[in-house]
């Protein structure tokens, strides 16, 4: 089993989630933005200058983002032979008192620990959208 678990079809997985949360987030911002334009002057600047924030910080975000995909290519391959590495030696010493390792329980913290990475990303890009909404209820 161990072999046939490929870190690509994860990062395929990850970039599509990532294009997801940031066409989506980005078409919400907009609605929003356009919602607080007609409320009052003020509201208007307020969407102007959360239009400008998202040019001036969207590259950076989306550039620092990126690195996310890398980041958790490593960490899938450190529990990978974490794991191997465990087995190896529980097969040499092949005590009976020791605890049996489960085969391919890397896999599934690898699974969760991608989810929160996934979920973190989430609350940093839903950040200027909980601030508009904020900012509609007020209004």
């Amino acid at each position: 089993m161990d072999t046939a678990v490929d870190y690509a079809v994860f990062r395929q997985i990850y970039l599509s989630m990532q294009q997801a949360m940031e066409t989506g987030i980005g078409n919400l911002r907009g609605r929003l933005r356009g919602k607080l334009a007609v409320k009052t002057p003020a509201m208007t600047r307020l969407a102007e200058v959360d239009a400008v924030m998202e040019r001036a910080l969207g590259s950076r975000e989306r550039s620092l983002l990126a690195t996310l995909p890398a980041l958790l290519g490593g960490h899938f391959e450190r529990l990978r032979n974490a794991e191997k590495k465990a087995l190896a030696e529980a097969d040499a010493e092949a005590a009976g008192d020791a605890p049996a390792l489960t085969p391919g329980a890397w896999l599934d913290v690898f699974r969760k620990d991608m989810q929160s990475v996934l979920l973190a990303e989430l609350d940093l890009r839903f950040q200027p959208v909980e601030g508009l909404l904020a900012a509609l209820r007020t209004s």
